[in-house]
């Protein structure tokens, strides 16, 4: 299983490319080190799967029932703008415009650590996420989230 962890900054080139992150690519496991998904994030990012991340998630939608207009609508959304992609030989990543559009990336773009995968923010708007929530609200968001966890371990 993968498990990342730390936040790196990069720049994104004139051509929509990054250099990912040294730290990141020690994290990946051998056989994820190059092939990737790339996608639009639930808010305003981008999410980056290494390919052993990717699978299972793939694997649970294909299994959805498609009989279900909400499981149409979900797949739509969900899978609008994967891309399948590789680092080059440089180790960079070339983004697509519509997902650089869909994030608002400028040339700042910082990457996260999301359990197994990674999130690509556009600098000023991940700060601006962050600094958006005090240590109390931290807190209680913390209190609640983990608390749900161990009330039903499934969810």
């Amino acid at each position: 299983m993968i498990g990342f962890l730390g936040e790196y900054e990069s720049t994104v080139d004139t051509k929509g490319r990054f250099l990912l992150p040294a730290g990141f690519k020690k994290q990946l496991p051998d056989l994820d080190k190059t092939n990737f998904v790339l996608n639009r994030g639930f808010e305003k990012c981008l999410t980056l799967y290494p390919m052993q991340s990717w699978e299972p998630i793939f694997n649970e939608i294909n299994a959805l029932n498609d009989f279900d207009p909400k499981v149409r609508a979900f797949r739509r959304i969900f899978l609008n703008g994967a891309n399948q992609i590789e680092l080059d030989s440089a180790g960079r990543i070339l983004l697509p415009k519509t997902l650089i559009e869909y994030a608002g990336l400028d040339k700042d773009i910082v990457l996260i650590a999301a359990v197994n995968k990674i999130e690509i923010w556009d600098k000023a708007t991940y700060q601006a996420f962050f600094d958006s929530m005090s240590a109390d609200d931290f807190s209680n968001l913390a209190n609640e989230v983990m608390n749900k966890s161990k009330e039903n371990p499934n969810t």
